[in-house]
């Protein structure tokens, strides 16, 4: 999948079959639509093209009028938003910075300057609830109008629904925040994810619970940021790690601001995911992860973010949550082992 920032490339394809929206999470409900934009899209013989934005559109507002709680808390990040994108056989993304002069856009400016001679849009699918243009003056109606006139073709995409759910973005940010990490597999049709390359912090870690003063062999972590400061999970996990040995690791972690017992924090202040593996691979060393690329999985929430008022507290919290993941470990293996035997009888 190509990427681009705007439109204004080059290699960007002069005509294209387009979807618009924030894919938040990427969840099934836009899977079903991306499978739907890739089969029109071969139907007519164009690329598909997701159209996204960065920052959220209601990210940029909350700035603007000084309201923070109007941001909505997010799901993924853009880089897990970009992967699942291409995942769903997308040809090519465009992500258009979301500023003052797209949001004082009219929607007839939108659709001429964006969708006809920015992206050249032959087929444009939307959400049932879309709006678009300042003020959210535009709806599917005129966008349909517009599509008559101008030669593109126009679809709309109802709900999808698991189980008499309606899948939505804030309905994984409701189950992300309830920690009922079932039920965003569900909406997401996936474990809930982030990834990112391993960061420096603290180095704190490796101290805590180390076989003696100086081994710095305790609880080493993986540091991945979170780039955005109003992530919608919150708290520590059960978790897996991908992409630092064949088989994934276990692991327990940490995703949140960190209530800091260190005012020089390199990343104080910044959401981070620290992860902390519970069967370190020896081959890595001290220093081996840093700069890689990990995907880390949050299957279980174990519970809300702690703040700590001493390293001896911290360690044994630290160690206690690292006894409670694997016990989730050991009872998921045990229930496999059980389904296992019964599919066999």
């Amino acid at each position: 999948m190509q990427v681009f920032r705007g439109f204004r490339h080059p290699g960007v394809a002069p005509a294209c079959a387009l979807t618009i929206g924030n894919f938040d999470g990427v969840h099934r409900g836009h899977q079903a639509m991306l499978g739907l934009l890739n089969t029109e899209a071969r139907l007519r013989g164009l690329p598909s093209c997701v159209l996204t934005f960065e920052p959220h559109p209601r990210d940029y507002f909350a700035a603007l009028t000084k309201r923070p709680e109007l941001a909505p808390a997010r799901i993924g990040t853009l880089r897990d938003k970009l992967t699942e994108l291409a995942a769903g056989g997308v040809a090519q993304t465009i992500v258009l910075p979301f500023d003052a002069r797209l949001a004082s856009q009219t929607p007839d400016e939108f659709i001429q300057h964006v969708l006809i001679e920015g992206l050249g849009a032959r087929y444009v699918l939307v959400g049932d609830d879309f709006r678009f243009g300042a003020k959210r003056a535009g709806d599917y109606a005129m966008l349909d109008r517009a599509g008559d006139e101008h030669g593109f073709d126009v679809a709309r995409m109802n709900s999808y629904e698991v189980h008499g759910l309606r899948v939505s973005s804030s309905a994984v940010r409701e189950a992300l925040a309830e920690g009922r990490m079932s039920d965003v597999h569900a909406l997401l049709g996936r474990p809930y994810a982030i990834s990112g390359h391993v960061v420096h912090g603290r180095k704190l870690g490796r101290a805590l619970g180390a076989s003696s003063p100086g081994q710095n062999d305790g609880f080493r972590t993986l540091n991945l940021r979170f780039k955005h400061w109003k992530p919608a999970a919150s708290g520590i996990f059960a978790v897996l790690v991908h992409g630092l040995t064949e088989a994934p690791l276990h692991g327990v972690a940490n995703l949140g601001v960190r209530p800091s017992l260190d005012a020089n924090d390199v990343n104080a202040g910044r959401v981070l995911l620290e992860t902390h593996c519970l069967d370190w691979p020896a081959h890595l060393g001290a220093e081996g992860a840093y700069g890689k690329i990990v995907r880390v999985e949050l299957l279980h929430k174990l519970h809300d973010e702690l703040r700590y008022t001493s390293l001896e507290a911290l360690t044994a919290g630290i160690a206690k949550d690292g006894r409670d993941a694997r016990a989730f470990f050991a009872s998921t293996h045990a229930e496999t082992h059980r389904q296992t035997t019964r599919d066999r009888i």
